[in-house]
């Protein structure tokens, strides 16, 4: 493929995702809405157990038994993060990320955005060590709801603020990544991770000589996400690994990479994020005390959200810009990118991904979730309108 056929397939491939993005991050949000009004109605008890019931797969003596919603946050959610491989590898090879000069900005901005939360965080968690672990909670972005709520702006929010948003969530994610192999990983076996690394040799070999059938990469995909899930990591991860073995092209020249990305992108984002969210946006509101809000926990991951976002993405970005080591983008302005700041901080998905790994206790977890649905939901609101004050900048 020759490089101003790249440039085209890479501008149509972001378009597409903006699209199914926009339009997954609305579904979200309607799952979202109804995990909340189960949770505090007359089937709440239903809800929970379902969430609950046990499911064992087992083949030949050897298995795995989770309650459904473990099958979903360890299962499916590999999915979702094979596709976010996916996209950080297209971004780095042909996308935003392809160069200096086109990543420096959304760099420093998304290191800023991860920082910050997490600094405001401890600094409203420090007399409390018990919340400590959930440092990383308000430092992830959930760019399925930010682009959704930017695509009911329409016109009004430029496509390159888009893809400014999209390029510094692509960041955060490999930041979150990062942050759940290092931090939430509390203990390895080292058989089932050396099992795990003879088949990711295996699928890396495969990859190098660009095979095209996807065939390969599923089946060994599944057995990788088992090793890995006995190992002790956590099983998400094998779908990152999944997706840097997957080539760009095959030996015909058709685009592998792309074409699996375009598959699964509507099955993740109207399928695979809407279940995580009607399974892990359910909170009990009844009998709730304002006070609650103020705790601790739900207070530092709000705060760490709605201005800790602000101060790293919207800060670090001004430094960058202003010590001259990036560029403004075209038709952007500093308001457009303060209403950035504070749309990434809807950190919902990921937000409550970390969350459940950073606690066990059910009093904790519910915590986490006041926490971000309330951050997430001022951060919007306060995003929304200073983009809608902003305009377009002459």
């Amino acid at each position: 493929m020759n490089p101003p056929r790249i440039a085209v397939a890479a501008t149509q491939a972001l378009r597409d995702f903006l699209k199914q993005e926009s339009a997954g991050g609305l579904v979200l949000m309607a799952a979202a809405m109804l995990a909340l009004l189960l949770a505090n109605s007359p089937l709440s008890g239903a809800y929970f157990a379902a969430l609950n019931t046990e499911i064992a797969i087992t083949v030949g003596g050897a298995g795995i038994e989770k309650p459904a919603l473990l099958w979903i946050n360890d299962g499916l959610m590999a999915l979702f993060f094979f596709l976010i491989g996916l996209e950080v590898k297209r971004e780095m090879l042909t996308g935003q990320l392809s160069s200096w000069k086109q990543s420096s900005l959304p760099l420093f901005a998304a290191l800023g955005g991860m920082a910050m939360p997490a600094l405001v965080f401890l600094v409203v968690n420090w007399n409390t060590p018990e919340n400590l672990n959930g440092w990383a909670i308000p430092a992830a972005t959930d760019i399925a709801f930010a682009l959704g709520i930017l695509a009911l702006l329409g016109s009004r929010v430029p496509v390159a603020l888009k893809a400014l948003l999209l390029a510094i969530a692509v960041i955060d994610d490999i930041g979150a990544i990062a942050i759940i192999a290092l931090f939430y990983t509390p203990g390895v076996e080292l058989g089932m991770l050396a099992a795990g690394g003879a088949v990711l040799t295996l699928l890396a070999l495969i990859g190098r000589a660009r095979v095209g059938s996807s065939m390969p990469y599923v089946m060994l995909g599944i057995v990788l996400w088992f090793f890995v899930l006995k190992s002790g990591v956590h099983a998400t991860l094998a779908g990152v690994a999944l997706a840097m073995t997957v080539p760009v092209v095959d030996r015909r020249g058709e685009a592998v990479l792309e074409h699996m990305e375009h598959a699964l992108h509507p099955w993740v984002a109207f399928l695979v994020v809407p279940i995580f969210a009607l399974a892990n946006a359910g909170v009990t509101l009844t009998g709730l005390e304002p006070s609650a809000l103020v705790a601790p926990l739900p207070l530092g991951i709000a705060l760490g959200l709605l201005i800790g976002k602000q101060l790293g993405i919207a800060g670090f970005a001004w430094l960058a810009v202003k010590t001259g080591i990036s560029s403004m983008p075209e038709a952007i302005g500093w308001r457009q990118i303060w209403g950035l700041s504070l749309i990434a901080g809807i950190g919902f998905t990921m937000s409550l991904f970390i969350g459940n790994l950073a606690f066990a206790s059910p009093e904790q977890i519910d915590a986490v979730k006041l926490g971000v649905l309330s951050g997430s939901l001022v951060a919007a609101m306060a995003g929304v309108a200073i983009l809608r004050a902003a305009g377009k900048p002459a």
